[in-house]
């Protein structure tokens, strides 16, 4: 006789098996259905305080990797981290005009990462250890980029 998995270890599992690197409440839609909300809410709040994930913004979790020293840390950087979440939330980036100008040779000033480029208004907020991630209009006019990547 099998023993059913709680909703925690159904979680726990879908985390560690799966190749994403972040997680927004959309992906564990099916367990939502079979369950409640807020009992998915609860358990990605388990795994949160067992430092499996990190709670990154309003409905986005990022995995953690645990290194050798024992130090838990997220599973890459911060700008990576919300670029997945964003792409997952339907939202296109691109890089920052200052990345664009330095793969040109336009700059030598090398961006943090932590900027993204986007076409469209965002509000949500990314943010882990007081490294937070903001977000640049890039113009829809290739012309206008062009002018504004040699105004840099």
């Amino acid at each position: 006789m099998r023993k059913t998995r709680t909703l925690l270890e159904q979680v726990r599992a879908r985390v560690r098996t799966s190749a994403d690197r972040v997680f927004i409440l959309k992906d564990f839609s099916d367990l939502v259905e079979a369950y409640d909300y807020d009992q998915v809410l609860r358990a990605l709040r388990q795994l949160v305080k067992e430092q499996v994930l990190a709670k990154i913004g309003q409905g986005i979790y990022a995995k953690m990797r645990v290194y050798s020293n024992g130090a838990r840390l997220l599973a890459g950087s911060i700008g990576d981290l919300a670029r997945e979440a964003l792409e997952k939330l339907g939202i296109r980036t691109f890089d920052c005009l200052y990345l664009q100008a330095n793969k040109l040779g336009l700059t030598t000033q090398v961006p943090t990462g932590r900027v993204i480029g986007v076409q469209q208004r965002v509000r949500r907020t990314i943010i882990y250890n007081d490294y937070d991630v903001s977000y640049e209009n890039i113009p829809r006019d290739p012309d206008v980029l062009r002018a504004r990547l040699r105004a840099l």
